[in-house]
């Protein structure tokens, strides 16, 4: 398991929900064969071109499996 000795470090609730959303990301990243990196780095890069008002459908360009051809393949 990925985070099982990290999460004896999460001091707060708030701090564990955070390790999980990230790992969460992680692994779906992997599961569709993308490599995480990359994966966080669009993300956290390209979402926020969005502004603060949007469509809930403008985030289906961000789902991983619609990046495929965006992000290199995990090795």
């Amino acid at each position: 398991m990925i985070g099982r000795k990290n999460w004896l470090f999460n001091q707060t609730p708030r701090g564990a929900n955070a390790s999980a959303l990230l790992y969460s990301l992680v692994q779906t990243a992997v599961a569709n064969n993308l490599e995480p990196f990359d994966y966080l780095k669009y993300l956290l890069t390209a979402r926020p071109k969005l502004g603060r008002h949007y469509k809930p459908e403008a985030l289906d360009q961000f789902l991983p499996w619609n990046l495929t051809e965006k992000i290199k393949p995990f090795k």
